[in-house]
């Protein structure tokens, strides 16, 4: 490859799309891009207010052409993907429910402060709603990201892609996408 890499790293909530996008991209010495900071206001607490579709777009695009190679982990079904560049490969990860529900209870509980997130807290109503939905995405029956929409998206791409299933140690991912990332397409 002449350029630097362009990949994007992509699942249900929970399934380490942003652990795994950090490591490659350091691996690899290229931008991390995430998607929620194009679709999030910077809030306090964060994850109050969206972009609107159109700030979200643009942001996207300028941070995926800007020179230089990079990792877009996340999910951008629904508003992101007429702007972004062609994938050099994509990344899918696949993590049980049981397994994504218990890593954001913690990440929602580092994030927002255990009082917060407990039955009275501030966060309590938000943090119920967002572990229903998550643990909603393999059959599909909530709006928004979901494994019926993510199958279909992917069918839709010209670029490689890798299907990581389960809980994989992280150096065992980065070796997995490396290695695809250097196979003949």
């Amino acid at each position: 490859m002449t350029r630097p890499p362009r990949l994007h790293i992509t699942g249900a909530p929970g399934s380490g799309t942003t652990t795994l996008g950090r490591a490659l991209a350091a691996r690899l010495r290229v931008g991390h891009l995430d998607t929620d900071h194009f679709l999030w206001e910077a809030t306090d607490p964060p994850y109050q207010r969206q972009h609107s579709e159109t700030k979200r777009r643009s942001l996207l695009e300028a941070a995926c052409n800007a020179e230089g190679g990079w990792v877009l982990s996340g999910a951008f079904l629904d508003w992101g993907d007429p702007k972004i560049p062609p994938f050099d490969l994509v990344v899918f990860l696949f993590v049980p429910t049981a397994e994504r529900i218990a890593r954001l209870r913690l990440r929602e509980t580092e994030t927002f402060g255990r009082e917060a997130v407990q039955p009275g807290g501030a966060h309590h109503e938000d943090y119920t709603w967002f572990l229903e939905w998550a643990a909603a995405y393999d059959g599909g029956k909530r709006e928004g990201r979901s494994l019926p929409l993510h199958e279909a998206w992917l069918a839709g791409l010209s670029c490689p892609v890798l299907r990581i299933a389960g809980v994989v140690p992280l150096e065992d991912a980065v070796s997995r996408t490396l290695a695809a990332l250097d196979s003949p397409s």
